[in-house]
């Protein structure tokens, strides 16, 4: 099933649907958005997933998507000097997190394992 994943957050919004598009294939849609917009888009499942970065991985990453779909669906897969493992991604996916901030200088490091636990993730 194809998965909706709409790329919010301050930096990099480019690079990072670019980075999801690639690891994904034809198994995900990506759209890039405002902050607002798609959060809003996952509180209303026009999108599966909300993606975002900033420099410290929470503030401007996440703060919309926390404030519209609550803290306890969003995390912070890094910040500055931490990643979290490839389990804890995952485990924060089949946790049912619906959105995702990270350290724009590590799109490269999480996005691969974010993506491929949401594509594994049975809905």
């Amino acid at each position: 099933m194809l998965k909706k994943i709409a790329v919010g957050g301050q930096m990099d919004k480019q690079l990072i649907a670019k980075l999801i598009a690639q690891y994904g294939g034809e198994e995900v849609a990506v759209d890039i958005k405002g902050d607002i917009e798609a959060a809003m888009g996952v509180k209303t499942n026009a999108y599966d997933y909300y993606v975002g970065a900033c420099a410290t991985g929470a503030g401007a990453a996440l703060a919309m998507a926390i404030g519209l779909l609550g803290a306890d669906r969003c995390v912070s897969l890094s910040i500055p000097g931490k990643i979290l493992s490839d389990e804890e991604i995952a485990q924060a996916v089949n946790d049912g997190k619906k959105a995702f901030g990270f350290v724009n200088t590590d799109a490269e490091r999480v996005l691969p394992v974010l993506v491929q636990a949401i594509l594994k993730k049975e809905n």
